[in-house]
């Protein structure tokens, strides 16, 4: 088992029924708190020295509440946090932000929008400017059908890092692998992309899936992004509605055993540290 390696996707929350609405009643066994340590304690069974915790509420004391675990704990190496990329405080939460040596990057829950066009809003890409200008990167939590538009949306900023959340969730269960793949593979030319392999399992069924359902959609992503622009995450806690961490991870690890160790390592490890500037241990 490699060593070391970085949980490029995950989460915490004290959860409450108000800030989560999302949890619903299939959901029901994330309606607990999930914090640092109950994920040291996976971290270290699977040989993982660390993660990048990702924002779940899109306020801007998420981020705050994120940098501040962060500080405490050692192996949560970089946060993506929230801020309203269409305010007019943005750059006094930029500044207050990137005072923080683990503020990397923004995320925001575009697969909530009910505009198919959210991302090409003028504000939005105003703001998406200040990420750029102030070096930071940006998370793509999106379904298929915003592939066409997210193509759009990062051709407008090639000097960007942009990282596409859980394969922008193709329908696993029902095994459709089109337009996605070929959308995903038009987003793929855009060097300035890369894609997380996380977030499968709560694509596929839930009680009866098996590795081989997610062989043909890791397929066009390696293809399309090369090792060194894929990155491994968990989306722990969320993944136990459908595994333990270990077979989440094991999904991947177990895939890419096809490939070279380098290209192992890059998968695992050094594509994430590099994408969100991440010193190595």
């Amino acid at each position: 088992m490699m060593k070391n390696k970085i949980d490029a996707h995950q989460h915490f929350w004290n959860y409450n029924e108000n800030e989560y609405s999302w949890i619903d009643n299939r959901l029901g066994m994330l309606k607990r708190d999930f914090k640092p340590e109950n994920l040291k304690e996976e971290l270290d069974d699977n040989g993982f020295s660390g993660s990048v915790a990702i924002q779940a509420r899109q306020t801007v004391e998420e981020t705050r509440w994120l940098l501040s675990l962060a500080r405490q704990y050692d192996f949560i190496k970089t946060v993506v946090g929230w801020i309203d990329l269409q305010s007019e405080k943005i750059e006094e939460h930029l500044i207050e932000f990137t005072g923080e040596r683990k503020f990397a990057g923004v995320r925001h829950v575009i697969q909530d929008e009910k505009d198919i066009n959210f991302m090409l809003k003028k504000d939005f890409l105003q703001g998406i400017s200040y990420l750029q200008d102030y070096g930071l990167t940006y998370d793509l939590l999106i379904y298929p059908r915003h592939l066409k538009v997210a193509n759009q949306f990062v051709s407008k900023f090639p000097e960007m890092k942009f990282v596409v959340d859980h394969l922008a969730k193709p329908s696993i269960k029902e095994g459709i692998t089109e337009p996605w793949a070929n959308d995903i593979r038009i987003l793929a030319r855009n060097g300035n992309v890369f894609c997380k392999l996380s977030g499968m399992v709560t694509e596929a069924d839930w009680a009866k899936w098996k590795p081989a359902d997610f062989s043909p959609y890791m397929d066009v992503i390696l293809d399309a992004f090369g090792p060194e622009r894929i990155m491994l995450g968990s989306d722990w806690p969320v993944c136990l509605a459908a595994g333990t961490y270990r077979s989440v991870v094991n999904l991947v690890l177990e895939y890419i055993r096809r490939f070279s160790a380098d290209e192992q390592q890059k998968i695992v490890r050094d594509t994430c540290l590099s994408f969100y500037s991440i010193g190595a241990d």
